[in-house]
Formats: structure tokens, sequence, C-alpha cells
């Protein structure tokens, strides 16, 4: 979720990207990749992010995707739509066909090279964020010959690039087509093969991913050999695992933690200034009967929590609270006023809706990751700390995050929900999955939000656009839930022998560049 800007740069740390499109394999050279990384990750792995298939519309599956597989374009540091497997690409004056020109020579893992075949078919096996969006509007995609590949869309849609070049979805994300079909859709998660820079070697459920360099990658061959995930879901234990010098890298420390990991001698901590939004989502507010369906009940949840107080005591005050399910650094991205921290108006707001002593709110329900901390209140405990204060209680209802994701997106989820998006785009695609009709995510919508969002040009039309965008923005802000824009904590240490060669903005486009990560 909130590591694709840290994936970025630590890619580049251990692949140096150079001008050019070389695919032939090293020859000779002596910097052959050696050494091992070890990442102790926040979260337990899951099989479906081997998949980019699966991609369901947050951040963290792109963690993987980035090392196993590539894309025809993908973000990269200094260019939020860089050529990759796609050399060039162009469009037609009508706007109604995209044609991509495939880099000469690239070979996937298994040694098949990649054709306009393996795009096509990944592109039609998507089923992941967006994916009915996609078949709405591309009529069709032609293999002109093995390095070219056509897409007809049945009106223009300048929104493609958003979602096929950038990381809104996996659409653009390729995969050996021979190899699926012989082993299956989960052969594949078994046994994935990519055409990225690291070759997948072992998954063990529930304790590691191991990766190895793959070195005929066309960019350049990466510069450590094994990459080690390991999965360990509790902070302090990920510390520890740091400071034993068990792991290198390790990525969401707060509160207590990461203050001790900034007094410790050898280690590194540096705040991940990223495109990650965390919200509630009222789940039962479109039942008549629940006491989410009364808008006053919905305040009072705004102004009962204290954002800026869990965002100096839990993120040590990097996080910026931004009041939207859109990042600041989108396109079309609409500032909303603030909801002043007044429990006191809260506990009026629920006496005025007929509960003055409060309400039972049932299930809360939250990613894992922002629930495991063993030694410090976390970001769900302090939001459920604040509603209780004012009446609405809660219990607290925790899932690791593969299973999140699909419980929400599968609308089995009731009451109350802890939502967190780190995927990028523009103000469109976020509200398409998270806010307006037929989105993965969306349990409820409103018409004027659903209208505007289908109101979209189907050409650019410079201010005409943008207020189109904005509107929505602004509609959807104004009904109350509660929201925050993350920035956590990477901590390291000093590995020998290598060296952080990142540089450029953040492929969000205006969001803040990370900064180096190692010595």
């Amino acid at each position: 979720m909130r590591l694709v800007v840290l994936v970025l740069v630590f890619l580049a740390v251990l692949v140096s990207a150079t001008p050019g499109g070389a695919a032939d394999a090293p020859v000779g050279r002596s910097d052959a990749p050696v050494g091992q990384v070890t990442w102790a990750v926040h979260i337990s792995l899951a099989p479906t992010w081997f998949d980019p298939a699966e991609t369901p519309g947050i951040g963290t599956p792109f963690m993987i995707l980035y090392a196993l597989h590539d894309a025809l374009v993908k973000p990269m540091p200094g260019n939020a739509m860089a050529p990759s497997l796609a050399e060039s690409w162009s469009v037609s004056k009508d706007g109604f066909v995209y044609e991509f020109v495939l880099r000469h020579g690239v070979k996937f893992h298994n040694g098949d090279p990649v054709t306009a075949e393996d795009v096509k078919f990944s592109f039609e096996r998507y089923r992941g964020a967006a994916a009915k969006l996609l078949r709405e509007k591309v009529a069709a995609v032609e293999v002109v010959d093995p390095g070219r590949v056509r897409f007809r869309f049945k009106e223009p849609w300048p929104d493609f690039m958003t979602y096929y070049g950038s990381l809104t979805t996996g659409a653009g994300w390729i995969v050996p087509k021979k190899y699926v079909e012989k082993v299956g859709d989960d052969g594949f998660k078994k046994a994935p093969v990519g055409a990225g820079p690291y070759r997948f070697v072992s998954f063990n459920p529930g304790v590691e991913l191991v990766l190895e360099a793959y070195e005929p990658y066309w960019r350049k061959s990466p510069s450590v050999k094994r990459l080690v995930l390991k999965a360990v879901p509790d902070e302090s234990t990920r510390l520890a695992m740091l400071k034993r010098g068990e792991a290198d890298i390790v990525y969401l420390l707060q509160s207590e933690l990461a203050e001790e990991a900034r007094r410790t001698p050898g280690l590194t901590l540096r705040p991940t200034p990223i495109v990650s939004t965390h919200w509630l989502v009222f789940l039962d507010q479109w039942d008549p009967k629940s006491p989410w369906a009364d808008r006053r009940v919905r305040l009072a949840a705004n102004h009962a929590i204290n954002r800026q107080a869990i965002n100096e005591a839990i993120t040590l005050g990097f996080s910026r609270i931004t009041w939207s399910v859109i990042p600041a650094s989108f396109d079309f991205f609409w500032q909303p006023p603030p909801y002043p921290y007044d429990p006191a108006r809260a506990k009026q707001l629920l006496a005025e809706s007929g509960y003055p002593a409060g309400f039972d709110a049932g299930d809360f329900w939250c990613d894992a990751a922002t629930a495991t901390m063993s030694e410090a209140v976390t970001m769900s405990e302090a939001v459920i700390g604040y509603l209780q204060a004012v009446g609405i209680r809660a219990k607290l209802r925790p899932l690791e995050r593969a299973g999140f994701f699909k419980a929400y997106q599968e609308k089995k989820l009731k009451n109350v929900l802890y939502s967190i998006s780190g995927a990028f785009g523009n103000a469109a695609t976020r509200l398409e999955v998270f806010v307006a009709s037929g989105g993965p995510y969306v349990y409820g919508s409103y018409p004027d939000i659903d209208g505007l969002s289908e109101s979209r040009p189907a050409s650019w039309t410079g201010s005409g656009a943008r207020r189109r965008y904005t509107g929505s923005s602004s509609s959807s802000t104004r009904r109350p839930c509660t929201r925050r824009s993350g920035s956590s904590a990477l901590s390291t240490r000093p590995v020998p022998g290598w060296r952080s060669q990142a540089s450029g903005s953040s492929p969000a486009g205006r969001s803040p560049r990370p900064t180096k990560t190692s010595n």
C-alpha cells in the first residue's frame, strides 16, 4: 500500500537504470550481482500479488511486481511514465488508436521472448481494479507484428495511459502467454515467471519470499544477487531484527518504536511521504435503519477524532492531513474544508440524532498493518479510542491485508471500515475505485457524484475537464467521513558494498521525493 515510492527507490538501488535499450545479456561482466538484502515487510505476503492480473487497486502488490515483472510503461524515479518493455508509443490524431513498439530482444525469465501476443494476452486476462472500465473502453487489441501492438478504442479516452501506464492498475504488466496457458492461473502464482530484474526462487507462506537477480535484465543487471522479503507483521519484531542484523531494511515503524530506531546508532530512519490516504468508511450508511444513515452521526465521528494528535504521536508529525481520499499531489485534487476536533460538538450531534448515550457501532474492520504494534497504540486503536470517548463503541477486527481487501471488495464486511490506498492515478481513478457506483470497493454511491464521473470528456478540454473532476472531488469530500494522508517510517542499517544511486522526483508527479535509504 504505502510502499510504492519506497519500492521504486529501493529497486533503483538494486538495479541502476541506464538510458537506451540494449536488451542483450552482459558478456564477461566484472560487476556480477553479489550479496543478499533482507527486507522485513510489515504484512503477510500473498501469492495473489505475484500475478499482475489480480492487482486490486492498492499499492502493495507493486513491491513484488517491480521485482518479478515489467510493464510496457511504468513510473520510475524522475519519470512518471517511463518506457519499459515498450520503447515508444504513439496516439492517432483522432485519439482512437494507441500503438506500442516493443523493446527488441527482451526475454522472460524462462527464455521466452516478450512479444505483442504476450501484451494482448496479459490485457485480456486482466481482472483487477478497473478491469470492467478497461473492457468497456477498449474495442480491440491488435497484434500488428511480434514487436508492435495496437489498442483500438470505442471513443477517444484521454485517461488510458493513466490507467495503463501508471500504477492505477496492473493491466500494463506483461506475463508470458505460453507459460501461463501451460501451468494455469494457480500454477502461475505458485511459480511466477516475469520479465523483471529478479526471478522467483521460492515462497514459504507466512515466512518469506526469495528472489534472485536476473542478470540479462534489459535495463541493467541488478547489483544485489539475492533479495529476501520476510513477512514480519509485528512492528517490535521488525525493529529487533534490524538491530540484530537479521534484516537490512524494515518498513512501517511508528510511535515509540520509530523514536527508538532514530536514537539507535548505526540505524537510519527516513519518512516516506507518498500518496497513501487513510479514511473511515461507514459501510452501513446506505441502510436507513443504521445510525450511520444519519448525516449528523457521520459528522459526529469526524469531530470526534483528533487527527493531528494521531499524526504527532504515531507518525511523528510526518503525515499530512488532507481531508480527502484523493492525495493532494493528484491531478484535479480539490482541497476540502477541515472538520475541527470538537468532542463536545460530536456528543451534541449524537444527542440530536437520538443517541445521547452513544451507540454500539459493531465491528471496526482494518488491515492488520494498522493494528499490529505490540508496545504502543496503533492507528486503528487510536481512532477507536476517540470514537469511544464520545460514545461510539466499536470492536477492532483486523484482517491480513490480502484477506481484508478481498472481503472489502466482495462486500462481505459491515459496520465501520478503516480504508487505505496507495494506488497512483488522478482524482477520477481514485473516485472510480472507492466512491463512484460500480467501483470494486463501493457499497453505495450518490447520483450527483456518479453523474460527474460519467460525464468526463472524451477529449482533453482543459479547464472544462478540470471543473468536472474537481466538482466530483468536491461533492465526495463534502460527505462526512474521516481522512488522513500517511507518511510511514523506513529504517535501514548499513549494507557493506551497497550504496544508494536513486535520484529524481517521485513517480507521482508532484508528491515529495523520498530520501536516500543507505549510507
